[in-house]
């Protein structure tokens, strides 16, 4: 039988509709296993244990009298730190943040919550969510659990490590520009960065998306199909749509896929890394996919102008900190936001322009394509304590090319591992779809999930 905690949400409903396992018993087992882990990871922000073990035994009382509340009702759940939960502060990371209890639930956590999912903590992430890194001034340095020495990737930090190192089956991250995919690329894990809005966010914005972050494509489906659908806090909601969440595996027979191995800038992909994408896409080749190659569309001056807008953007909060609060921010953020300032409005609007110039060369590019492969990013993971894989202020976005234009364009991007490389990082395979086909590349995540072969087993806590 598996270990509890390394059961899958699908497996832990089953056992709880048996009968042969009781919420109260995962609950236990999942922080047993973070009281075992936490200590040298690092991954956790506000948890509530006690509040998660009472949560647990209503669950148990529910389950035994068959009248479960929703369809996670008694799963364990991580939550990233800037989905507001109700009493919880929400300090995006850094130490400039005033510690402010949230009001209310932000509609993602309200939804888990209304289907019985049981909130063990929040997760961490970097100042402003604007690192790739679990670099923080305010949290501790979260770690990699595959081995502590390495990065865990950003900004979902906390996220991507509670989920390799087992911390339940189930996590929300959010990504702007890659900060779902990265993170479990470098963890091993599989993420979906939904279509824009289909995930309801607050506050909304340009690019910015809530996924799952877990084990298994099939536990990512069932919390899409409890979290999806419109709230009047974000305006870019979409509209209700009947989608069939746990509808199986896609066959790649006929279709047309593009694989991309060169993103147009940014860092070259490691060798390793091609090698594993490579391998990954003979894979839907021999099974009947026509493999095409799609020549990168990113240029480095889109690269370089995406830089400055969030620069700006940044810039415009950071400059509004007392002097005090700003010592306070991490120093290499510090920078990059003071790289915004004394901007001429002709560069911002340039910087604007340029966000729907990389929205239309995605789509173009893509367009002739059923679903793109491609590198989740171009390294695998770094050293924990740098910021970014460059560790250079002046050359911070050089890893997500391959993930920041699917935030542009609006289109779903998952990422599940392909293999690892000879000192056992985990690699990531990113699969792209058309906008609004988030099943699709669910279906077809499920497909290559099922046909890579068998994985490593996953990390345990160091003994000492």
């Amino acid at each position: 039988m598996t270990i509890i905690h390394d059961m899958t949400a699908a497996e832990l409903l089953a056992a709880y509709k048996t009968k042969s396992l009781s919420p109260v018993e995962a609950i236990d087992a999942v922080i047993g296993r973070i009281e075992k882990w936490e200590p040298k990871l690092k991954a956790l922000y506000a948890p509530d244990f006690g509040n998660a073990r009472k949560a647990a035994q209503e669950s148990e009382k529910r389950w035994r009298t068959g009248a479960p509340q929703g369809s996670l009702d008694g799963v364990p759940i991580t939550i990233k730190e800037n989905i507001a939960t109700k009493g919880v502060p929400v300090p995006l990371g850094t130490a400039a943040t005033d510690l402010v209890a949230a009001a209310s639930d932000a509609p993602a956590a309200a939804r888990v919550r209304q289907a019985g999912a049981i909130i063990l903590a929040k997760t961490t992430m970097p100042d402003f969510g604007m690192l790739s890194s679990g670099r923080s001034s305010f949290h501790p340095l979260t770690r990699n659990p595959w081995n502590l020495a390495w990065n865990p990737g950003g900004s979902s930090a906390g996220a991507g490590a509670a989920a390799a190192a087992g911390y339940g089956p189930l996590h929300l991250g959010t990504d702007i520009g890659g900060s779902v995919r990265l993170p479990a690329s470098w963890n091993g894990i599989f993420t979906l960065k939904p279509s824009l809005g289909r995930i309801p966010v607050d506050p909304p914005f340009l690019g910015r998306a809530i996924g799952p972050m877990t084990r298994t494509v099939g536990d990512a489906a069932l919390v899409m199909a409890a979290v999806c659908g419109p709230d009047a806090r974000d305006h870019t909601s979409l509209p209700a749509t009947d989608i069939d969440w746990s509808a199986g595996p896609l066959d790649p027979k006929g279709l047309k896929i593009g694989l991309m191995l060169d993103a147009g800038s940014g860092l070259p992909v490691d060798a390793e890394v091609k090698d594993a994408v490579e391998k990954a896409a003979r894979l839907f080749a021999d099974a009947g996919a026509v493999i095409e190659p799609l020549e990168g569309f990113l240029s480095p001056e889109m690269l370089h102008l995406q830089d400055l807008f969030w620069r700006v953007r940044s810039w415009a909060d950071f400059s509004g900190l007392s002097h005090a609060k700003q010592a306070s921010v991490l120093p290499f953020i510090a920078d990059w936001c003071r790289g915004g300032a004394d901007v001429s409005g002709v560069a911002v609007m340039r910087s604007i322009n340029n966000y729907m110039a990389i929205r239309a060369a995605t789509v173009r590019a893509t367009m002739p394509f059923d679903f793109v492969l491609s590198p989740t990013s171009p390294v695998p993971t770094y050293p924990a304590e740098w910021e970014t894989p460059t560790n250079d202020v002046n050359r911070p976005l050089e890893h997500i090319s391959f993930t920041m234009p699917f935030n542009m364009s609006e289109q779903p991007a998952a990422s599940i591992n392909c293999g690892y490389t000879g000192e056992g990082k985990p690699i990531g395979l990113q699969i792209a779809g058309r906008r609004f086909d988030d099943l699709g590349v669910l279906r077809l995540s499920r497909w290559f999930e099922s046909a890579r072969g068998p994985q490593k087993p996953w990390p345990e806590p160091p003994v000492a």
